[in-house]
């Protein structure tokens, strides 16, 4: 009885007329009437979510191919262009495969506080029919895109960290590396941040579209295998500039086009919570931009290409975990506030911290998503124009973002540790010294970027 679905909602004497007029048996019209009654109510799936996530999803993932890989691309040395395009790459492309194998069941399904569990290894019970619940009671959008949709920021998150070790990492160690931290470290934060029962979740922890999740969690990884691999050879001694700013400016702009997917989509609907995410993400980002080059002006006297872009880097990811509970003002503080702390990062602490952090991952990402974090907790303030109710406290909020970032640079580093030391027993993480100073574009994958013919 197929066919009754589509009377669903109508009031049931008006179907018990209908049917009576085509003569139906008075008992059959009344057992039809109680089948129509109990018939359950599922979530609705709208078309305009559909379309809007299948957008947003592929948002993300032309964030890190080409974007990513152009931005990292860029900021090398001719010599090492297609490996860092290989790197973020393959990198991506595996942790999506292993997101779809275990990593979307450890991560998002019910488990411990911790981690997720494995009722949902190799995407067992999903179905073209199963859907994934959204923000609004009774709203839902098919389990298949979400599952994709995730996929992309967990490739994204470890591509990112591969800019931490460029110029100088084994393929096959940094792949390695890749499974080990993904399993170990992005799988867990993500459960607790996002998965159901997960412990910082039910703290209370805000984190809208993944400053934890991602950027802290990657920009940890990044210093710690900066320090595991050491520095490049020459490093500090010969200049290392960028071989391609139009390159690295051009894969800056395609990431700031996709972010828009990664903090909007973040909202799972096409409504009007969307919105606010999506305009934040454009105003945080300028005001990062002009702060960067501001403070680049007065500490060198000229602004730089590479500044705009790292500011726009920078905005990006500290507007991230607060995009969607603070209003336009506080996403336009949060924005300055990264240009100059992130600046700051780049330079002062990145002398004293003393490491090769090639693609300053840490400086931007990891300090910049410290920063959206903690600042989240200040911003949703209602009194400061966020989106918090009227029992929010700022100072109480703060500590629990603090406890989030806290626990996501333990796990992170100690796992990043541990899976840099893995795969060095396993394949040696770092090339050769005699394939370092070729490059690593003919060494390992046996080509050149660029042929003047």
């Amino acid at each position: 009885m197929n066919f009754l679905k589509r009377f669903h909602g109508m009031v049931p004497l008006k179907i018990l007329l209908l049917l009576a007029a085509f003569g139906v048996d008075p008992a059959l019209a009344q057992d039809v009437e109680m089948e129509v009654e109990a018939a359950p109510v599922g979530p609705e799936v709208f078309k305009g979510d559909v379309a809007w996530m299948m957008t947003a999803t592929l948002l993300v993932t032309f964030m890190a191919v080409p974007g990513l890989a152009l931005f990292y691309g860029g900021l090398v040395r001719v010599k090492n262009m297609l490996s860092m395009l290989m790197q973020v790459t393959g990198v991506f492309s595996l942790i999506v495969v292993l997101w779809a194998i275990y990593g979307y069941s450890l991560a998002l399904t019910e488990g411990t506080p911790v981690i997720g569990g494995l009722s949902q290894l190799f995407l067992g019970g999903t179905d073209i029919d199963s859907t994934a619940g959204t923000f609004s009671d009774g709203i839902a959008i098919p389990e298949t895109l979400f599952i994709a949709f995730q996929a992309t920021f967990a490739g994204l998150t470890c591509a990112l960290i591969v800019g931490s070790m460029a110029e100088r990492a084994k393929f096959s160690g940094v792949l390695i590396f890749a499974v080990i931290w993904f399993t170990f470290s992005y799988a867990p934060i993500c459960h607790m941040v996002w998965g159901p029962g997960g412990y910082l979740l039910d703290k209370g922890a805000l984190d809208f579209a993944g400053g934890t999740v991602v950027h802290i969690n990657s920009g940890v990884a990044g210093l710690v295998a900066a320090y595991v691999l050491g520095k490049r050879l020459g490093y500090g001694k010969e200049p290392m500039p960028p071989h391609s700013l139009t390159m690295t400016m051009i894969g800056a702009a395609i990431l700031w086009i996709g972010w828009f997917g990664f903090n909007a989509g973040s909202n799972l609907e096409a409504t009007s919570g969307a919105t606010l995410p999506f305009a934040n993400t454009l105003f945080a980002t300028c005001a990062a931009i002009l702060a960067w080059t501001l403070g680049e002006s007065i500490a060198k006297g000229k602004p730089s290409m590479l500044g705009a872009a790292s500011g726009m880097i920078a905005g990006l990811v500290a507007i991230t975990p607060a995009c969607g509970s603070v209003g336009i003002m506080g996403a336009l503080v949060i924005g300055g506030a990264a240009g100059f702390v992130c600046l700051w990062a780049c330079t002062g602490l990145k002398a004293m911290l003393g490491a090769d952090e090639s693609l300053d991952v840490f400086g931007i990402h990891g300090v910049g998503g410290i920063l959206g974090a903690i600042l989240t907790g200040v911003f949703t303030a209602p009194s400061l124009g966020g989106t918090g109710g009227d029992d929010f406290a700022i100072g109480s909020q703060v500590v629990i973002q603090l406890e989030a970032v806290i626990i996501t640079i333990i796990v992170s580093a100690v796992v990043a540790f541990i899976a840099l030391k893995v795969a060095d027993l396993l394949v040696g993480i770092r090339v050769p010294e005699e394939e370092e100073r070729e490059g690593l574009d003919t060494s390992t994958h046996g080509e050149k970027a660029y042929y003047m013919n």
